[in-house]
Order: structure tokens, then sequence, then C-alpha cells
């Protein structure tokens, strides 16, 4: 029997699927899990959490992939609702051709609807519209004490909002009902902006973010002295004018595990170097196609193995504004110290929007987000002192993406953690909640 796992490959806890293809299954599924002595369980969808928050405590997960069915479209008004194994990639494609688009999207397209509403994930234009949960209109639950549950800001609210962004702990999400938005075009209008340092993104970001929906930074984290920060600005809008047409989908793969990890210091420097020095002119404009402006890492599918058997992690934090530029230059300085560097540092500003989640991971601030070959010593000693300067700016660190929080700092950063803790199903437990509230 194949077995699951995260997409950072880190922590190493194979999960063994037991999959649904309809709502009904779900209780049957509950049974034979505790008829097989299994303490706990846990949804499963396309298993893009980065570390341990998509891994059941028991190593054995409840397999959501075949639910992938449209229950109901409105094409006049743009609500949908779908079952929750349903993909953003498939519900694209179904809606992009009738003028709607997903109103949040994080940087894959290889997440399901439920996992989406789990980890209340975010996009490029978290100033403008907030997080996915703010488009849920409906969830249906299915728990393991009270069985099948409707669930919204008029209906159930307090399990509503334990459910936006619970990390799937509140029952196995069944459906989802969304509001997308309106789109004229599959085409985005596109600037690029190259800036020398942290304080021209801080400059750029304060005077840019406002012209467009989209917004985020890419940057070199290996740069040190004056160009410590350098990177480029991306802002785009969608274009008024052009086809609504679906992305082809053809993508390369990484066809196999390397037996170390492709991305190192040496690699690092090459890379960022060039990439930063990949756009001669100060300002570039172009339109492009959705799906490269949304979803860049998507066209090497697998790529997560560039990173070798013992996978990576990566480090996503958000701190308050106040404190923001000073808190990322530590932590881009402490990475550059250590030579544990990323190919993908992406800087994105936040905005004061508030989300029906009790433990939605933006706010008000600027976003980071590492990735770290894992390395045992190095990560625990370099991941120690970030998590210090994450904690003492007032900021947090992303549950979807982590592998490593102490409780101290999580319940810190999320006091609503009990508020979830009471309403979780007693079934429900992953990994990475008994790691941060026991």
């Amino acid at each position: 029997m194949p077995t699951l796992g995260s997409w950072g490959r880190y922590p190493h806890h194979p999960q063994t699927p037991h999959s649904v293809g309809w709502p009904f299954e779900i209780g049957n599924a509950f049974s034979r899990i505790q008829g097989a002595g299994v303490a706990s369980t846990l949804g499963y969808g396309c298993g893009r959490s980065y570390g341990d928050s998509c891994l059941a405590q028991s190593d054995h997960v409840i397999a959501l992939a075949g639910m992938d069915r449209v229950i109901a479209a409105d094409w006049q008004t743009g609500v949908v609702t779908v079952q929750a194994g349903v993909t953003l990639d498939g519900l694209i494609r179904i809606a992009l051709p009738n003028g709607w688009f997903l109103p949040v999207t994080p940087g894959t397209k290889f997440v399901t609807l439920g996992g989406a509403v789990a980890n209340d994930v975010h996009g490029k234009n978290h100033h403008v519209m907030g997080t996915f949960g703010r488009h849920v209109r409906r969830i249906v639950l299915h728990r393991s004490d009270k069985g099948v549950c409707d669930c919204s800001p008029a209906e159930n609210e307090e399990l509503f909002n334990a459910t936006v962004g619970g990390l799937g702990l509140t029952g196995i999400i069944l459906a989802v009902e969304l509001q997308l938005r309106a789109v004229r075009s599959s085409d985005i209008e596109q600037t690029c902006i190259k800036f020398g340092d942290l304080d021209e993104f801080f400059a750029l970001s304060s005077q840019q973010d406002s012209k467009y929906e989209y917004t985020v930074s890419w940057v070199d984290c290996l740069a040190g002295g004056k160009s410590a920060g350098r990177g480029h600005y991306i802002g785009g809008n969608h274009s008024a004018a052009g086809e609504l047409k679906v992305a082809d989908g053809h993508a390369k793969r990484m066809p196999v595990d390397p037996p170390f990890s492709l991305v190192n210091t040496l690699t690092l420097k090459a890379f960022n170097a060039l990439y930063y020095q990949r756009q001669v002119r100060k300002v570039v404009e172009t339109r492009v196609s959705y799906d490269p402006f949304f979803y860049p890492l998507d066209k090497l599918l697998l790529w997560n193995r560039m990173y070798g058997k013992a996978g990576f992690q990566q480090y996503q934090c958000v701190i308050p504004p106040e404190s923001g530029r000073d808190a990322v230059a530590a932590i881009l300085r402490e990475t550059s110290i250590n030579g544990a560097g990323s190919f993908l540092a992406v800087l994105k500003q936040c905005a004061d929007i508030k989300s029906p989640g009790l433990l939605s991971f933006p706010k008000a601030g600027v976003s980071l987000a590492l990735d770290f070959a894992q390395r045992d010593a190095l990560n625990t000693r370099l991941f120690a002192r970030l998590d210090a300067l994450v904690h003492e700016a007032g900021g947090r660190l992303y549950p979807a993406k982590d592998a490593h929080m102490s409780a101290h700092h999580f319940q810190s950063a999320y006091p609503a953690w009990a508020r979830l803790e009471s309403l979780r199903d007693p079934l429900l437990m992953s990994r990475f909640w008994r790691r941060v509230t026991s």
C-alpha cells in the first residue's frame, strides 16, 4: 500500500491512507480506523502542507482526493459548491472560461479546497482581499461525534470560525461553498521593479502596493553589505482584455530523488546572483498568463525532490509593521551569516484585514518565507535564533509551513488555540497539534 507524507518531507512519518470517494463513506472510515485500534486520524488532501500539520498523530489518514466533484455552480453570481477534494487547478479549469477566478490563491494550484480552508491560505492579494476564508460562504463537515454539520457565518458560527484555518481538526471537510471573483481575461498585466536593498523594498512597497491587486517580492537572501535585501518587486492586475483561456498544464517533472540536496551554498549563490541580474532594466512591464504569474513553481512537478530524501523546511513568519524592517534585516543577516539561504525567499506586505478564522496566520505587517534544506544541527541552531527574533518582534510563524515551532511560541502567538481545542473533533489529531499543545 502506498504511503503519503508532507511536501517538505520532514519530519518523516509515512502516512497510511484510508481512501474515500463519497461523503457517506466518511462514517465507515471512522469506524474502520477505530475498529483497527487506531486512536486518531486526520483528513488528507494533496499533502501540500510543508511540515507536520497534514500528518496524523497515528500515521493513519483519511485520503480525500477522490471527493473531487462539483456540486453546484452559478455562473451568474460566481458562487460554486464543490467537494473538499477538488483542487484549485480543477476549479480554475471550469470557472475561468465562464469569467471567474479564485478570490485568493496561494503559490501552488495543487491544493484542495478543503486544504485551502483548513489552512486559511493567503496570496499575493492579501492587502486587498484578505485570506481565503473571507470568501467561503458555507462549509459542510463530518464529525466523528456529531455526524454531518453545516456551518457558515450565520449558522454554527463558532464552528465555522474554528474550521477556517483550523488545520482540519474540527471535522472532515466534505464540501465548500465559495464566492469567486469576476475576471475579463486570463492574463495579468505585470510590472517588475528591481530594487537594491531592503530599505528600497519597503519604500517601493509603500509607494506601489495600492496600484496592484497582487504584489510579491523575491529577495536575494545571501546578498550582504550594501546589497542586503536586494531583489525584484512584482505587481500585477487582471487584464481588462484578452481571452479567458485555461493554461495548457504542461510541466516538467523532477524525475528522481538525488542522493544529496541540490540546494547548497554554492548553487544558491550562483542562482541568486544570476536571478537578480536576469532583469537588466529597472522596470519591466509585460502581459503574462495567470499560470506563470501565480504558479511559477508548478512548472516543475515534484520540485521538492531537489532537496533530496532528507527534505527541507520552509520558514515563514509575519512581523508587525513597527518592527518589520529591523526584524527582516536581522533574519536575513542571520541566514546569510550561516550560509543557509534559500533560492525561494519571498517578501510580502499583509494588511490589517480580519479573517473569520481563529488561527489565521496573516496579520498586518511584512511576511518573509525562506526554504532551508534539512540539516538537523544547523536548522536547530539557526531556527532557535530566528524564532527569538520573530518572537521579540511580536511576529508569528505559519502553521501550514511549520515543522519545529515550540508550544510556548505557538500558544503565545495564537492565543485562540484553546477555543479551537475545545471544538476539535475528538478523533482528529495531527502531529503538529500534539507538538504545539502538549
